[in-house]
């Protein structure tokens, strides 16, 4: 009895684990959107000369990763439908601006 104790147990701080951990990687995501907007205000503020690609298919890969996570609650996923949802209108801002600069669109 005390071993499928220990197993329930182990089982359960697992996936308590799972969830905190998916907790910290939509929040980082929602940071990394955050800042990624902060870098393309400042390039088409003339602060740089250079657009965040990199970091713009950086986040987009990360963001395509945790949205394939078929262990997301639906509190999580809702969460990161929004994020998702934000960062594509965002995208679309950033292409059209990137156009109108005569710059090359990614």
């Amino acid at each position: 009895m005390a071993y499928l104790n220990n197993s329930i147990t182990r089982r359960s701080q697992t996936l308590s684990d799972q969830v905190v951990e998916i907790d910290e990687q939509i929040e980082r995501l929602e940071e990394d959107i955050r800042k990624l907007k902060i870098e393309f205000d400042i390039f088409f503020n003339n602060g740089s000369k250079k657009a965040p690609h990199q970091a713009r298919a950086a986040l987009e890969a990360r963001s395509n990763r945790l949205n394939g996570n078929r262990n997301l609650s639906f509190a999580q996923r809702y969460k990161l439908n929004n994020l998702i949802s934000r960062y594509t209108s965002y995208r679309e801002l950033w292409r059209r601006r990137l156009k109108a600069k005569g710059e090359e669109i990614y």
